[in-house]
């Protein structure tokens, strides 16, 4: 399905006016013909006035950045875009099967929310038929913002994340005749890109793990390779809906962490790592500056001293430098022999 864009239809205050005008002239015309008894007149006008308002029903008003889809007896004949106030054939009807799908996005009235029907019955019965009959396309940029997943990363850890996705609509025909309902499409594409991608990675560095399958482990990771995941997810989206006539622009990651059932756990166990890591920078910088005192003394030959001393200078070396408390030295006042 192409789409078709209808121009040169910018002429619905013309029509407008001169129905209007239409109207003047046949009130005016039953009137006059009354009073001179003119039959055939007075039958014209009544005719004119039961009939001249069928053009009316061809009105269309557009606002920037909307569009008409416009189908005459189930054919597609063409879609208004821009701005403006048109006049198209008034047996035409418009088709928006998304017209009263609300998701938890900009753009919707009620934001996905339960209660939304009963605020807009509150607002008033033209509040609702506003929302329900308006069959427009919007072709803004809108970011849909689906609940939070709960997925199992590569490691097998629950997860629980959050995607907000800018996305629009590029081509009215194929977003309304390729699929059922191309918000409902969206948001389910969302979904399941979402989990295909979040499989793929740990949620933290972890090792021997390939996420960009060329079999090479990498040190990808769901919350250090945030913008490489988001961008994954962009694209797996934007092949699925591209037959929509939907672009997706951007995707962003709005929320990462552990599922709560192991949330304190694997806090526990992150805490150990770095305990692990910073004990082992330590023992490294002893071990090395041990090393440096022995060589420099060897060197320089201040001392000399037998396996037996060097074990016991090592030693005292390494409880101070590795120490978690200020070393208390003591003071040998004798022979070291």
């Amino acid at each position: 399905m192409e789409e078709k864009i209808i121009t040169g239809h910018k002429n619905g205050m013309l029509v407008l006016l001169l129905t209007i005008v239409l109207y003047i002239a046949a009130v005016a015309g039953i009137i006059f013909s009354v009073m001179s008894q003119i039959l055939p007149l007075t039958v014209l006008c009544i005719v004119v006035l039961s009939l001249g308002w069928i053009p009316l029903c061809g009105l269309r008003v557009l606002k920037p950045q909307e569009a008409l889809v416009l189908t005459l007896f189930g054919k597609y004949i063409g879609t208004l875009k821009g701005d403006g106030f048109y006049c198209v054939n008034p047996f035409c009807s418009s088709f928006n099967p998304a017209a009263k799908t609300k998701l938890n996005q900009s753009g919707d009235v009620d934001g996905g929310h339960k209660g939304s029907d009963i605020l807009v019955a509150m607002q008033g019965a033209s509040a609702a038929v506003e929302v329900g009959g308006n069959k427009k396309i919007s072709l803004k940029i809108m970011t849909l913002n689906n609940a939070r997943q709960k997925i199992n990363d590569c490691l097998g850890n629950p997860v629980e994340i959050g995607i907000a996705v800018m996305w629009r609509v590029t081509d009215t025909a194929k977003a309304v005749f390729n699929v059922d309902n191309y918000k409902e499409y969206l948001s389910l594409q969302c979904d399941a890109a979402l989990r295909n991608i979040v499989r793929v990675y740990p949620y933290d560095v972890a090792p021997n793990v390939d996420t960009t399958g060329d079999g090479q482990a990498d040190e990808g990771s769901l919350r250090g390779s945030s913008e490489v995941v988001a961008a994954r997810i962009r694209d797996e989206i934007q092949a699925k809906v591209t037959d929509a006539g939907l672009e997706i622009i951007e995707a962003r990651i709005t929320y990462l962490a552990y599922a709560p059932e192991i949330a304190a756990v694997m806090l526990q166990r992150q805490q150990a790592s770095a305990i692990i890591d910073a004990r082992k920078m330590i023992v490294d910088g002893a071990v090395g500056m041990v090393e440096m005192a022995l060589e420099r003394l060897a060197e320089k030959g201040t001392v000399e001293l037998d396996e037996e001393r060097k074990a016991a200078m090592v030693s005292n070396l390494l409880v101070v430098l590795c120490g978690n408390h200020d070393a208390q030295p003591v003071v040998n006042s004798g022979s070291l022999y």
